[in-house]
């Protein structure tokens, strides 16, 4: 029977018993912004709203709030782990509310619910049209020029290109180098 509610082996539980929910873990920190604790709110609404659906349990993850860059969630499958971006958080929460934390949950539950899947495969949208009610769009429109890092101008015969400090920096080590999608031309730096 434990097998059967998702339960560990170790644990037994008559049908008439009231399992209550794990809330999410958080890693410890002084304060939790308001913006942070709607986000926990709503894995534990969306973990709910699985539960119910699937009828078994699932084990809650670990939520922290240190994502940098322009990316608004990831999902640790392997450490049942998810990380949002506490600026694009702030800036954007009923979006990120309602969009990314469902996102970032379905990518957890796809791949407890049938191993290694496509990232956004038809597992995940499914999760995200059935369970969530939510379109199962792969990337986010936030804005993120106030996470945008230092740009630095490129050219090819098509024009001026930004790359990232990332890219710059790889060019200027020589460790590689990157050419236009249109003319195929490899990008050089602009003179300043």
């Amino acid at each position: 029977m434990a097998q059967k509610l998702g339960l560990d082996n170790n644990i037994s539980c008559s049908m008439d018993a009231q399992i209550s929910p794990a809330q999410p873990q958080v890693e410890p920190q002084l304060n939790l912004s308001e913006e942070q604790q709607q986000v926990l709110d709503k894995v534990e609404a969306d973990y709910q709203a699985a539960e119910r659906y699937f009828n078994r349990s699932f084990p809650r993850p670990q939520v922290q709030f240190t994502l940098r860059g322009k990316s608004a969630g990831t999902a640790h499958l392997q450490l049942n782990k998810l990380r949002f971006n506490p600026v694009l958080l702030r800036e954007n929460v009923t979006d990120f509310v309602s969009d990314v934390v469902p996102h970032e949950i379905s990518h957890l539950l796809a791949y407890q619910l049938y191993g290694r899947v496509k990232p956004h495969g038809k597992e995940w949208q499914s999760l995200m049209i059935k369970v969530f009610a939510r379109a199962a769009k792969t990337t986010h429109q936030l804005n993120t020029t106030s996470v945008q890092g230092k740009q630095f101008d490129y050219f090819c015969d098509c024009g001026t290109v930004q790359l990232t400090i990332r890219r710059h920096n790889n060019i200027q080590r020589g460790k590689t180098q990157y050419r236009c999608r249109i003319c195929l031309q490899s990008l050089k730096p602009c003179k300043t």
